[in-house]
């Protein structure tokens, strides 16, 4: 309902596993999908892998939702191609706002999972605010 509410978005269809979502994606070819990670018969991961390996669907974006917040689902989603992993707890408006972006091209993370990831990467957690970098900074 708050998507099909908006004038520049349609739902043009659902599934109640992972098995059902790679079937509706090849038949629908949707922009982006809206992924489940636990769904019965083939979990969220596992489609979304599949989904991000056919060639047909190259256009099309998945963002994932869980209702965990656990580093071992991020990382097995983005490793299976999603552009996004977004709690189902989110404010509407934040689950809409992920959604166009990530239709436009943007990877989008809930802000506790994007600290996370950082962290991870980066390997520290900052203690300071950055050196200047720029005009007049000795960088």
């Amino acid at each position: 309902m708050i998507i099909d509410a908006e004038p520049d978005l349609t739902v043009v269809g659902e599934a109640g596993d992972g098995m059902e979502a790679i079937a509706a994606a090849e038949t629908l070819a949707p922009d982006i999908v809206l992924m489940d990670v636990r769904m019965p018969r083939l979990d969220g991961i596992d489609a979304t892998r599949d989904i991000c390996r056919l060639p047909e669907l190259g256009h099309t974006r998945v963002l994932v939702l869980s209702m965990f917040d656990l580093d071992e689902y991020v990382f097995h989603a983005l490793r299976a191609g999603a552009a996004g992993f977004l709690l189902k707890d989110s404010r509407p408006e934040d689950l809409l706002d992920a959604i166009r972006r990530t239709r436009d091209g943007e990877s989008l993370f809930a802000p506790s999972i994007l600290a996370r990831l950082v962290e991870h990467y980066v390997g520290v957690r900052p203690t300071a605010p950055p050196a200047k970098c720029g005009p007049g900074s000795n960088s």
